[in-house]
């Protein structure tokens, strides 16, 4: 994958979990779509638990990120 495009996608990724942490967007995809949107085991999970899933998987997407920019073998 080209560097732009590692840097595109963690873009969009970074917009993506913005706006559940902190735009709104976790009290909007309670339920069935959160399901569709972050897997089976989040449909039952409320608005906080989503925001913390999103945390988590945030700073773990940044450090893939920037493995991946230090070393592109390790990008997909």
């Amino acid at each position: 994958m080209s560097t732009p495009a590692f840097i595109g996608l963690y873009l969009v990724n970074c917009l993506f979990f913005k706006w559940i942490i902190s735009w709104g967007g976790a009290q909007v995809i309670q339920g069935w779509l959160s399901h569709a949107l972050l897997g089976w085991f989040t449909a039952h999970w409320t608005a906080e638990q989503l925001r913390l899933y999103g945390l988590i998987i945030w700073l773990f997407s940044t450090l893939f990120f920037i493995v991946g920019l230090l070393k592109p073998e390790y990008r997909f």
